[in-house]
Parts: structure tokens; sequence; C-alpha cells
């Protein structure tokens, strides 16, 4: 393979474990508030089941750190990528936050620059 199909490969495994991380994200969500409304549902008490939603819970804010570690990873790549001077590689998303931290601003049209 060559450097932009190793880099490609790469990137796609990227893409994939945060899109990963988000759908577990989104499904441990979808867990909580189902426990909720089974217990609201049945007309439980409040205490019933609360290990088990707390654990839930626990599992989502696990999942939050999981997402920050990935897009942190995802960072640091992006650096050693443009180190090696292999400019910018874009193959995700395009509307990407600045590095420094701006919003980015979403156009609905192109611009020469």
């Amino acid at each position: 393979m060559d450097k932009n199909e190793v880099v490609a490969g790469l990137a796609g495994d990227l893409y994939a474990a945060e899109a990963a991380v988000d759908e577990a994200i989104v499904k441990a969500t979808t867990l909580v508030q189902a426990m909720i409304a089974a217990r609201t549902e049945l007309s439980v008490a409040a205490t019933v089941g609360a290990g088990a939603q707390a654990k839930a819970m626990e599992s989502l804010a696990a999942l939050g750190q999981a997402r920050e570690a990935v897009t942190a990873a995802h960072t640091e790549m992006a650096k050693d990528h443009r180190r090696m001077g292999w400019g910018v590689y874009a193959a995700g998303p395009v509307n990407k936050p600045p590095e420094d931290g701006r919003p980015i601003e979403v156009r609905d049209h192109l611009r020469v620059a």
C-alpha cells in the first residue's frame, strides 16, 4: 500500500471509532430514558431500580470520557500528520471546528479564497 492508502484506512478507522462511541452514547441515553419511562409506566417508587439506573448513568459518563479521548486522539493524529509534512487529510465531516476553539460558521455555498 502507498502512503495515501494507509492514511485513508487509518482515517476511516478513526471516523468509525468516533461514530461508534457516539452511537453507544445514544444507546446508553435511550436505556436510561427507557428505565425511567418503565418505572413511571409501572407506577413504582423511584427507589426501585435506582441502583441499576445509577450504573447506567455511570456508563454514560464513561462513554463521555471515551468520546473525549477518541477526539483527543484525532487531534493528536492530525498534528502528527502535519508534522510529517503530509499536509491536511480530509476524509470525514467537513464542518470541523478550528483548532483554536472558535465556533465554525456553516455556509450553504462555496467561495473562492
